[in-house]
């Protein structure tokens, strides 16, 4: 019978296409873990792998067995969760998956006060672009993650948290900084600098002033909100900002103005994922009410 140890050293593999490598990750010997695919290969009765001194391939039917592998690690690794859902709120460990246009803004205004109420909660925290995250929370490498929304993410639970609008920022010397509102109509479009394509900010703030990206200052678009700001408080054009972010990004630059995006809103949605099977959905539940006492 195929044991899950196998099932682990096989996804190792799968992953690192790499003997060694999938070894080093298991900490387990080369040898052992060779030794332990290729009986796995045997009881199966076909090739999962193929190998030689320079690489290593997967077969077409090792395709179809690493994903059922996948999902049997996944429904393992849920299984040994339950227990944990019994004990006390947050005390068991988490691992949270957050995207840059939100994880900087958010969790330094929310997290000391969940640490303060439960400071045996342990919770590991990456950030990614949406599309990583996703795939992660699927593959069970993350337990949940907090995107913008709308994105897909089929087959996953979403657990709304808040909403929000975008505001456009410019220099204090532009002719329209001293207006409340402003609709996308009147934006400069050939001044209006958004994220790098991948960020679903752009993706969100393109959708709400119904513009495509060619129609945008690409040539000025980085990779985080911060550098835009400071491209815009040097007077290099204007950008887009989720209200979220404003305090932190505006604080002490007198020379910056925010108006609100008068269009349809909410321009986007923060929110929970995860699996719908996950066993500490609860848990989840329990940080969004804690997330949103601080939000008010």
């Amino acid at each position: 019978m195929i044991s899950l140890k196998q099932i682990k050293y096989a996804l190792a593999v799968a992953q690192t296409l790499h003997f060694k490598k999938a070894a080093e990750l298991c900490s387990v010997s080369q040898s052992a873990l060779s030794t332990a695919i290729t009986e796995m290969e045997k009881q199966l009765g076909f090739q999962v792998f193929e190998r030689d001194n320079k690489k290593v391939l997967t077969t077409s039917i090792g395709e179809q067995f690493l994903e059922k592998a996948h999902e049997i690690k996944l429904q393992m690794n849920d299984l040994s969760q339950l227990g944990q859902t019994l004990k006390t709120p947050l005390s068991c460990a988490m691992s949270l998956g957050i995207i840059p246009t939100i994880g900087s803004y958010l969790l330094p205004l929310v997290l000391p006060n969940v640490r303060q109420q439960y400071p045996d909660f342990q919770l590991t925290i990456i950030e990614e672009q949406s599309h990583v995250l996703v795939n992660k929370v699927r593959t069970g490498e993350l337990d949940t993650a907090i995107l913008a929304l709308p994105y897909n993410t089929e087959g996953l639970l979403a657990f709304e948290l808040c909403q929000e609008d975008f505001y456009w920022v410019t220099h204090c010397n532009d002719s329209l900084a001293k207006k409340v509102e402003i609709t996308a109509a009147e934006l400069d479009l050939s001044h209006l600098m958004l994220l790098e394509d991948g960020h679903c900010l752009k993706d969100h703030a393109l959708a709400i002033c119904k513009l495509s990206s060619r129609e945008t200052n690409s040539s000025l678009a980085s990779t985080s909100l911060n550098m835009l700001v400071q491209m815009v408080a040097g007077n290099m054009g204007t950008t887009l900002v989720p209200a979220m972010a404003l305090q932190q990004l505006l604080s002490g630059n007198s020379e910056l103005k925010a108006v609100h995006l008068n269009e349809p809103g909410p321009h986007r949605k923060i929110a929970f994922i995860t699996r719908p099977n996950y066993p500490g959905v609860n848990n989840i539940e329990l940080l969004i009410q804690l997330f949103r006492q601080e939000l008010k």
